[in-house]
């Protein structure tokens, strides 16, 4: 199957930061006082900025992954020097279009993990 759409997406159920601000509304309906809020606060914050930077080594960890696999399919198209038009198996060509629909759908993998760091990242 060909995608010719947008970049993918991989969505979790719930990310950090939806999750710190649940509880922050949770806590926010019990009376502590100010010095227990704030440590309450700061620990939610050191736990958000730990997922954040969890999530960012795990999407660069991915896009390298697809990276790699880019660069063995594009060693494996280097057949294409040697076939001619003229093939006579011509099931040589459906197998290089396969390369090249997996170059292109581990591109639009890479993509969209770099793109989940840059707008994960960008949301205050």
């Amino acid at each position: 199957m060909i995608y010719y759409g947008p970049p993918l997406t991989v969505e979790t159920s719930e990310n950090a930061g939806q999750l710190t601000r649940r509880i922050r509304n949770l806590i926010g309906t019990v009376a502590l006082d100010c010095d227990c809020r704030q440590r309450v606060n700061d620990a939610l914050q050191r736990f958000m900025t730990q997922e954040q930077q969890r999530h960012d080594r795990q999407c660069l960890l991915d896009a390298r992954r697809h990276r790699a696999s880019i660069a063995a399919l594009i060693d494996l198209l280097g057949e294409l020097e040697d076939v001619s038009w003229q093939e006579g198996d011509r099931s040589v060509f459906a197998e290089l279009a396969h390369i090249f629909d997996d170059i292109a759908r581990m591109a639009a993998l890479g993509s969209a993990a770099m793109q989940m760091i840059f707008h994960d990242g960008a949301v205050p």
